[in-house]
């Protein structure tokens, strides 16, 4: 029994971390701790057996992918531990010195990456402006995400915050939506006690950058310009992103107003993929 300790504990946490994300969906992050737990004490048990805990690894990793909605990038992380692991025990000595080299650099990079899209993840100071541009993100039919949500929430506070300020609400339809997102925030912010004269609906856009572009496109239509009259709300981790897109297109001091944060490890997840999004911003500028 004792040998099975660790086996037996993971199989324990597990069926405990499931059966809550099964029972009580709203418990946050604690059923995945737990499972995470689970995924340790299974480690400890192969910890001998590097075959064994490569599989356990990828087993977790495409859970995390492929059954887990916000869980993608970790699935990812984990993917590439499992790689490194077998490429310790199967590469010729000279081969995985380049590959260690290549990964360090690689999480150099990564941390200098993570520096400006941290430093941005937050509400500006004094962010009052004329136009608060709110960016789409996915609707479940007519309802909206909870990214989506998060970032409603935000627009509906500084919205109270600042009575004399105009929402934009930006987003066109995509798959499996049936109402445009920018239709969704504005039947969101409405249901909400949001005056509909105080929301602008830009229902064509499917990226950020044309959240943006079309969005200074209804500011110029109303004879005013974008420039120092705009603030844009949106997750945490995205606000630097947007910011450099509002620059490219002749808007650099817009203000970002940070969403409420949702799940922690959600959260984190969309800052691993972040840095990648920044990557192809900086190298294709888009």
């Amino acid at each position: 029994m004792k040998n099975y300790f660790w086996l037996i504990l993971s199989v324990l946490l597990m069926a405990l971390g499931v059966g809550m994300y099964l029972i009580a969906p709203y418990t946050g992050n604690l059923p995945f701790m737990i499972a995470g737990a689970s995924v340790l004490a299974a480690l400890l048990h192969f910890r001998k057996n590097w075959m064994a805990l490569t599989g356990v690894l990828t087993a977790v990793a495409l859970i995390l992918r492929f059954a887990l909605r916000g869980y993608g990038w970790w699935g990812y992380t984990l993917l590439f531990i499992a790689a490194l692991l077998v490429l310790y025990h199967i590469a010729p000595p000279v081969l995985w010195k380049i590959i260690v080299a290549f990964t360090c650099l690689g999480l150099l990079y990564f941390c200098i990456v993570e520096v400006p899209i941290i430093r941005n993840a937050r509400t500006d100071r004094e962010p009052e402006r004329p136009y608060l541009i709110v960016l789409g993100a996915a609707v479940h039919g007519k309802e909206p995400s909870l990214t989506l949500v998060r970032r409603l929430e935000g627009a509906l506070d500084y919205l109270n915050s600042y009575p004399d300020s105009v929402a934009i609400v930006s987003g066109g339809m995509g798959k499996g939506e049936s109402v445009t997102e920018g239709q969704a925030m504005f039947d969101w912010l409405t249901g909400r006690g949001i005056a509909p004269e105080r929301i602008l609906i830009e229902n064509r856009a499917t990226s950020t950058r044309e959240n943006l572009q079309f969005s200074f496109d209804i500011i110029r239509e109303r004879g005013d310009e974008p420039a120092g009259n705009v603030a844009i709300v949106s997750s945490a981790y995205h606000l630097y992103r947007a910011k450099c897109m509002a620059e490219k297109l002749g808007v650099p001091d817009a203000a970002g107003v940070a969403a409420p944060w949702g799940y922690f490890l959600v959260m984190l997840n969309y800052f691993i993929r972040e840095a990648f999004g920044v990557t192809h911003l900086w190298v294709f500028g888009d």
